[in-house]
């Protein structure tokens, strides 16, 4: 199976990696070209355009938001009649149908395959994969998704359904962030280190990855390198607003995550790690 892989980023190329590993030829392409000598060396086809990548039987994207795809896959990428493509990032709602009506008119198949994990599962090939689309094709693809995850969702017959389930989830855990944030600055404010009330919460009652990784970075105020940038995360809530308005369904909390985001940029914090929500919520304890 010719596969080709667009987006090299910090999930991109280690998703790009193990697919390598596991035998898979493939064709490679990333805005900057510093990634494409790294995958290069491990035996990828580097391609200068993007069109040249997309010449293959499956296509994965894994870009940072809507207009990035778009131009890339749609307006450079060329795919051709009868390809899969695979969007593993996470995009909005109105999009995943907008590339559905397109893949229809061009004789593409279209997946919705976005991904739970940082860029570490990533590494150990352990992510959760949320799908939504036809079985068969997703059967189809599922040895490649065997190779990049630990477990694939089924999420029902229409792609945007992956998107959502997967903002949802995008959306608990900003609130849980928010939560640690807020969390921390009382806990500092009463001179309680917040690595000792971490320990705590991380091994009884919230002894959970999202709870012990990100109490863990807020404790230690560790904001770089970031494993997934604040900015970003401010992306994915405004997706998740946006997927919710379409049914109606108000969602305060997610409101105030994106106005303490907001706060976050105009502090220059946006390519911090999303965890530095904190730092908010320490400036208005007057912790900073």
């Amino acid at each position: 199976m010719r596969i080709g892989f667009i987006g090299l980023g910090s999930m991109g190329q280690p998703m790009a990696k193990n697919l390598l590993r596991a035998g898979h030829q493939l064709k490679v392409w990333n805005r900057s070209a510093g990634a494409l000598h790294g995958m290069a060396a491990l035996g990828a086809e580097a391609c200068d355009r993007v069109a040249d990548a997309c010449q293959a039987d499956v296509v994965i994207s894994m870009l940072a938001d809507d207009d990035t795809t778009r131009d890339a896959v749609v307006r450079q990428g060329e795919l051709p009649r009868g390809a899969i493509w695979i969007n593993m990032a996470t995009v909005s709602v109105a999009f995943t149908h907008e590339m559905q009506h397109y893949c229809e008119q061009q004789g593409i198949r279209y997946l919705a395959a976005p991904v739970m994990g940082r860029n570490d599962v990533a590494a150990a090939g352990k992510l959760q994969i949320l799908t939504a689309g036809d079985p068969e094709l997703i059967a189809q693809v599922q040895p490649l998704f065997d190779v990049l995850g630990q477990k694939s969702w089924y999420f029902g017959s229409d792609p945007a359904q992956a998107m959502v389930a997967k903002l949802a989830n995008n959306f608990m855990l900003a609130a849980a962030i928010e939560a640690m944030a807020e969390a921390s600055a009382m806990v500092r404010a009463w001179d309680i280190p917040a690595a000792d009330f971490f320990a705590l919460t991380g091994s009884t009652i919230f002894a959970c990855p999202a709870y012990t990784g990100y109490g863990e970075l807020i404790a230690q105020e560790k904001y770089t390198p970031p494993g997934f940038k604040l900015r970003l995360g401010l992306k994915d809530v405004r997706l998740v607003a946006q997927a919710a308005e379409e049914k109606n369904v108000p969602l305060p909390l997610a409101s105030l995550v994106r106005d303490n985001s907001l706060d976050s940029l105009a502090h220059h914090e946006g390519d911090l790690e999303w965890a530095a929500l904190a730092k908010v919520a320490a400036r208005r304890a007057g912790l900073e």
